[in-house]
């Protein structure tokens, strides 16, 4: 016993000696390698002496703070100045309507009105590209002049479907005087004004879908009744009706070609 113990004594001494020189094998090499990496470190400098600034310099730092500002308000623009408010409204009564809690979940529904409204603003974007940002780009416009130029068909979809007694709210709200022409409204008051005209349609669409799943719903119900089934909740024997009628019909092929003609027509 007295032998194995140490033999065992003199293994641990050896491997305590082998793990510090490889220690101070593993330190004489990192320390001359940083060491020989720290100078390499680049160096941030920030100078804001006044006078020193080129003023192309600033512009153009300008309008990168724009883009990058523009960038983060994409998903609030895209919501309220498009055809997505409308869309999603739609899909949201009719989940209820046929009463699938979760189905289909909020991330397709989601996804399927952001595909919808990239083909319905389609035209617009384009219009946008000729006419704004490949001029832009090709610096045969200032951005300025782009600027402008970009806000032309956005604005003409906006006036297409904002109701004038809409855009008449805000101005009896803030007291300014009506404008003449489509020109003299600011684009800020006419986005109000589109979100609020979207969400007047998008619930009228919602009721039209409605009715007649609420139908459904009553016959159901009497028919339980009738039959002495109080007990019976009606909503677990009308959904499958629902389905298989929104099914036959071809529910969501009808659903989403009137809301993408709706935008046209």
């Amino acid at each position: 016993m007295t032998t194995l113990s140490q033999t065992s004594r003199r293994l641990s001494t050896r491997r305590k000696a082998t793990l510090a020189s490889a220690a101070a094998l593993v330190a004489a090499l990192l320390v001359p390698a940083l060491a020989l990496a720290e100078p390499t470190i680049p160096q941030l400098t920030l100078n804001l002496a006044a006078g020193q600034a080129e003023p192309e310099k600033v512009s153009v730092l300008l309008e990168i703070l724009f883009l990058l500002t523009v960038l983060s308000l994409a998903p609030a623009i895209m919501i309220t100045m498009t055809s997505f408010t409308r869309i999603i409204i739609v899909f949201s009564f009719l989940r209820q309507a046929m009463g699938t809690q979760q189905m289909p979940p909020n991330q397709v529904m989601a996804s399927l009105a952001i595909f919808m409204t990239i083909i319905i603003m389609m035209p617009v974007g384009t219009r946008i590209n000729d006419e704004a940002l490949q001029p832009y780009i090709n610096e045969e416009i200032g951005f300025n002049e782009a600027l402008d130029k970009a806000q032309v068909p956005v604005r003409e979809f906006l006036f297409k479907h904002t109701r004038e007694k809409d855009l008449s709210v805000f101005y009896a709200v803030t007291g300014k005087e009506q404008p003449q022409t489509k020109a003299d409204v600011p684009t800020p008051m006419l986005v109000a004004a589109f979100v609020i005209s979207e969400l007047k349609t998008g619930f009228t669409i919602g009721f039209l879908i409605y009715i007649p799943f609420l139908i459904l719903d009553m016959v159901v119900a009497s028919i339980l009744l009738a039959m002495g089934m109080m007990m019976l909740p009606p909503v677990m024997i009308s959904l499958p009706f629902k389905l298989l009628l929104f099914v036959m019909v071809d529910g969501w092929n009808l659903l989403t070609a009137s809301l993408v003609n709706s935008f046209y027509y």
